[in-house]
């Protein structure tokens, strides 16, 4: 986000590069930059004649040059955006010799998305020098809830830490998903207010109670009868809760719980740190480990393994979802 911000600031200060490669797994921010290139460095009045989009499914590396070499009409540059340049990967390193020697009156910015190129070709060396090259990289899961955090604070919004976790429960690290369902709350609740658990659960429909962090709570401190209640809802409502999501949000909590066990410093501040997780929720697994001493946690990251072979099909056929769980919870709180 930091890189993004100075990306931004850069332009916004009139320090235009002749060349953006924007790159990597994350297509959120790429979207971002190039958004904000297209709205920001023309005046409206300029881009009839001096704007153009590009797809890299319609067009050559010929084309992009050719186009890039033109001169601005009645403005100081123009700005070509190829967007899905990634379906050019074959022929990209063909890019070399306009970027060594760039239009200077023209900003090229290049969106490709889920790939990046070689750091060791001349075309990323040649970027890196006369341009501005940017790796948009995956968040981890357990980022994503800091990044709600962050990007809520800059519209003078706070969050509660349950609240977050629900929405990366809910909608994985898809930034996209989450700062469309962030918008909708935005519209609803005024700035300067605290978006709590209720709310997401009434906005976005996301149950409070019925969730993965909930049954990850529940099973974490022996609440035999919540966790009942919760793997029963999710066989009731397998599409809105699919086993596979819940199997890997275990085994990664569980994973953590035995990586708790190791810690010789178990203050607040260093297992946040080292887990990765908001200090709120270091009780959560200070009391797992309490109720899961390590080689039963062993052994569940093994039952875990075992449950996630049958939700695949395999030694299971046909056994239901709901079922799968009910003899995984079984075998982990026994």
């Amino acid at each position: 986000m930091d890189e993004v911000k100075q990306i931004v600031n850069d332009i916004k200060q009139g320090n235009i590069k002749p060349v953006y490669f924007l790159m990597g797994e994350e297509p959120y921010y790429i979207d971002k930059i190039s958004e904000f290139i297209d709205k920001n460095v023309l005046a409206e009045e300029e881009k009839g004649f001096n704007q153009m989009v590009l797809y890299g499914r319609d067009v050559t590396i010929e084309d992009i040059v050719s186009n890039a070499k033109r001169y601005p009409m009645m403005a100081e540059r123009q700005v070509v955006i190829v967007k899905e340049a990634q379906e050019l990967s074959r022929t990209i390193e063909k890019l070399v010799n306009y970027v060594e020697n760039p239009q200077p009156s023209t900003v090229l910015v290049l969106c490709y998305k889920y790939k990046k190129i070689d750091k060791r070709k001349k075309l990323y060396k040649v970027v890196a020098k006369n341009g501005v090259i940017y790796e948009s990289k995956k968040l981890y899961e357990n980022q994503v809830a800091d990044w709600i955090r962050r990007v809520l604070g800059g519209a003078k919004y706070t969050i509660e830490p349950k609240a977050s976790q629900m929405l990366v429960e809910f909608l994985g690290t898809d930034l996209n998903k989450i700062t469309n369902e962030l918008e909708k709350l935005k519209l609803i609740i005024p700035s300067g207010s605290q978006i709590t658990a209720d709310q997401i659960e009434k906005n976005i429909g996301i149950s409070k109670e019925f969730n993965n962090f909930e049954l990850r709570k529940a099973i974490g401190t022996r609440n035999v009868v919540k966790a009942h209640l919760i793997i029963n809802y999710f066989a009731q409502n397998p599409k809105d809760n699919p086993l596979v999501v819940t199997i890997s949000l275990l085994y990664s909590y569980f994973s953590q719980v035995l990586q708790y066990h190791g810690l010789l410093d178990k203050s607040q501040r260093n297992v946040a740190a080292v887990l990765r997780v908001n200090p709120y929720f270091v009780k959560d697994y200070s009391d797992a480990a309490h109720n899961y001493p390590m080689k039963k946690v062993s052994g569940i990251i093994a039952f875990l393994r075992d449950a996630d072979i049958k939700s695949k099909g395999v030694g299971a056929a046909n056994l239901p979802q709901g079922d799968i769980l009910k003899e995984l919870l079984v075998k982990i709180m026994s």
